[in-house]
């Protein structure tokens, strides 16, 4: 079993179109103070990301952002966390990956796509073993589960490419799914730092 004492979420800058996108943030976040998991994420303290960071803080929780300069500068950053301004986009990834010991990815944009397909590609590139799950709200993920059989079907990919994260379809199914991953193996040393 992984022990999780940190966990990165990737979500949206914006609500999205769904009441249930909302709610699932904040039952994350939510659940993260709870449990006493700290929160790791991108330091907006708007859409899905600003909803989960303060469900967080209201539940005691420890919120940890990490936020590229120029978009603290443009105000989006979130002003009750403990914020860590990185000086780019790829060093926000790095950061974030390296403070979190499991990430999660909740409905969002390009942003969102683009965190997790790089934790995707660098676990099957044997840099991590760090678990991601993909909380699939109201079959948000549908489109990305079809276009990774596409990946596999086309023979860009081998049939492990479904080992390498986790769908769930609830923040509730999320616990026990992290609970029966494996304890990562891999040293720091095997990380791209």
């Amino acid at each position: 079993m992984a022990r999780i004492a940190s966990l990165c979420v990737y979500c949206g800058s914006s609500p999205g179109a769904r009441p249930a996108y909302q709610q699932a943030a904040q039952e994350l976040g939510t659940q993260l103070g709870e449990r006493g998991i700290e929160l790791i994420y991108g330091g907006g303290g708007i859409g899905l990301m600003g909803l989960v960071a303060d469900a967080a803080l209201t539940a005691g929780g420890r919120v940890t952002g990490v936020i590229p300069g120029h978009l603290d500068e443009l105000e989006v950053g979130h002003d009750g966390v403990r914020m860590e301004v990185v000086p780019s986009m790829h060093a926000r990834k790095q950061r974030m990956f390296e403070l979190a010991d499991a990430f999660v990815a909740l409905p969002g944009g390009a942003g969102t796509l683009d965190e997790s397909i790089e934790i995707i590609t660098w676990r099957q590139l044997h840099l991590h073993d760090k678990p991601l799950a993909m909380i699939d709200i109201e079959g948000y993920w549908g489109p990305f589960q079809a276009l990774m059989r596409h990946v596999v079907e086309q023979e860009f990919a081998g049939p492990a490419m479904s080992d390498l994260y986790f769908m769930v379809a609830s923040v509730a199914a999320l616990w026990p799914a992290l609970e029966a991953a494996p304890e990562p193996r891999l040293t720091a040393e095997a990380h791209l730092l």
